[in-house]
């Protein structure tokens, strides 16, 4: 696998484990290095990571809160 790879997965902690959880991503890593973005995707959606999760889950606190609120008065 080239350095910058290796470099870049070692840096990132969560893109660490993925690849170890998921090592078939080693065997892709090495054939085409350009499939690092779909690696970084794919590790964003099973960690919940995407853009969309992160306002969801602002949202369900948002809710929360709202509902706190509802009872305290």
């Amino acid at each position: 696998m080239r350095f910058d790879i290796q470099y870049k997965i070692k840096n990132d902690p969560m893109l660490q484990k993925y690849v170890r959880e998921n090592s078939y991503w080693y065997k892709y890593l090495n054939r085409n290095p350009n499939l690092l973005s779909s690696l970084t995707d794919e590790m964003k959606e099973k960690y919940k990571l995407t853009t969309a999760d992160k306002i969801n889950e602002l949202s369900n606190k948002l809710d929360l809160i709202k509902t706190f609120m509802n009872v305290l008065k």
